[in-house]
């Protein structure tokens, strides 16, 4: 069976990444990034569309969600909004919320849907490196795929005494001794 890959884009939300009172310091890489390596997955997409030669890619969007009483990315509400959006017509772009920090766990049925569709490896950027970004990739691991993170399109806010280009780095550290592969996004978009 041909074997597909699946790019998880995780809450690229407006809180996080556009409001100017509570985004994440480096909220603009981000974006710039995502612009790109979305631009480049589409692409590919449609190519191997057009040769049927092997499974489409698939992309999977990400969506945070909490009660009003835990934060703001409460359903409906401009904060919980996605920068990066779903093409509805494309049938390899999917929408999946989530309430936990894993996508996995969340959603107890994504690992044996994204493996009846041929994904074996998992590509994975977004907000916030050491929550949602780590645990969704360490439950990508827990379920068997081959996963990896692309460096310079994840990040998070500062914490205390710590930059968010540290945690960024320690993430990225933690997951390579689980298994994970870490590459640039740029490296990733230019092959």
């Amino acid at each position: 069976m041909a074997t597909a890959t699946a790019l998880f884009v995780i809450d690229i939300q407006n809180d996080l990444a556009t409001d100017p009172q509570t985004r994440i310091p480096h909220a603009e890489r981000i974006r710039e990034a995502g612009a790109k390596i979305l631009s480049t997955a589409r692409a590919i997409i449609n190519a191997q569309r057009a040769s049927a030669e092997e499974l489409p890619a698939i992309i999977v969007f990400v969506q945070h969600e909490e009660e009003p009483e835990n934060g703001p990315l409460v359903r409906g509400s401009e904060p919980w909004k996605l920068v990066f959006e779903p093409d509805d017509a494309a049938p390899s772009e999917r929408l999946v919320a989530k309430w936990t920090r894993d996508t996995f766990k969340s959603n107890p049925e994504l690992a044996s849907t994204l493996k009846a569709a041929g994904v074996q490896e998992i590509i994975v950027f977004g907000i916030q490196s050491e929550c949602c970004v780590e645990a969704t990739c360490n439950g990508a691991l827990a379920a068997g795929f081959e996963v990896v993170l692309l460096s310079g399109a994840h990040s998070t806010y500062d914490n205390g005494s710590t930059a968010a280009e540290e945690i960024e780095k320690e993430v990225e550290d933690r997951l390579r001794a689980k298994g994970a592969k870490v590459v640039t996004w740029e490296e990733a978009v230019a092959t």
